[in-house]
């Protein structure tokens, strides 16, 4: 017979869950129209967010964060398929560095689910919050002009940073853009072709990710219902349906508009969600 207090916990008031459904609904919008407009995968945005809402219906456990990364991944898998193949219709995706760079990028992505799967949820909030801090200070302070070198990395380089990308990436819950696109700007690559190769980046780290995640067993008292291995449907579902109706809208605004100087505010925005993350983690 099954314990009356497991259901409760599994189902939490209908009341709260129709509330946390218009969050999930509002949050899967700003994603979508952030990634459009600034080229930042929403993962950064979508992570923190599920983790407020999961810990308000009562979620608070050790593989909170887990359920997060892997449910932001999943949204990835979509979201980046759309995006590379409406940037290739017009030419932007740079194919040759896709070719040199899947690889590492995909088997550091496996590592990453490994990493996280064995790590406790406030490890993984501090991990998030100390990486994106260092996007945030970069979104805001960076320069177009900066350059580490005039062209993408090969050999030992390629090799050694392919799979940090794709490691990084999984322990953020994000796709290619908050790394990929820094990373190409800075070796010379224009930044609406980095921005469309990007998306590429996003499809290689969240396939095997969430093919991971999806074998992780996670306590049925504390995850959310209609949770399948870490990844959560519902959100899922929601936010998969937000983002394709609002990033043509972020796009439209991107050409409407001087995005640089909300670059730099979102880049504030992300300090702010950095610090309460790195709080939480420190347990205050």
């Amino acid at each position: 017979m099954t314990d009356p207090n497991i259901t409760v916990a599994l189902w939490p008031e209908p009341g709260l869950l129709m509330q946390m459904a218009a969050l999930l609904v509002v949050i899967g919008g700003f994603a979508g129209v952030l990634a459009g407009l600034l080229g930042v995968g929403g993962g950064i945005v979508l992570v923190p967010a599920f983790f407020y809402a999961f810990q308000t219906l009562g979620y608070g456990s050790d593989q909170l964060m887990q359920i997060c990364l892997a449910t932001s991944l999943a949204t990835i898998i979509v979201t980046s398929l759309r995006s590379v193949m409406s940037h290739n219709k017009k030419g932007a995706v740079d194919w040759q560095i896709l070719r040199g760079w899947w690889v590492g990028i995909a088997l550091g992505a496996v590592v990453g689910v490994l990493a996280a799967s064995a790590l406790r949820s406030s490890v993984l909030q501090g991990v998030f919050g100390g990486l994106a801090l260092v996007i945030g200070f970069y979104l805001g302070l960076g320069k177009a002009d900066w350059r580490l070198a005039e062209a993408m990395p090969k050999g030992i380089r390629r090799v050694i940073l392919s799979p940090v990308v794709g490691f990084l990436s999984v322990l953020m819950g994000i796709g290619g853009g908050s790394f990929g696109v820094p990373l190409m700007t800075l070796h010379g690559v224009a930044v609406h072709r980095a921005v469309a190769t990007a998306a590429g980046f996003g499809v290689i780290i969240a396939v095997p990710s969430v093919a991971g995640f999806l074998l992780l067993q996670i306590d049925p008292g504390n995850r959310p219902p209609l949770t399948f291995g870490a990844v959560n449907l519902p959100a899922f579902l929601i936010v998969i349906a937000m983002t394709l109706i609002t990033a043509p809208w972020g796009v439209k605004l991107a050409h409407a508009m001087d995005p640089k100087p909300l670059k730099r505010l979102f880049g504030g925005f992300l300090v702010l969600v950095a610090l309460n993350m790195l709080r939480k983690a420190l347990g205050y």
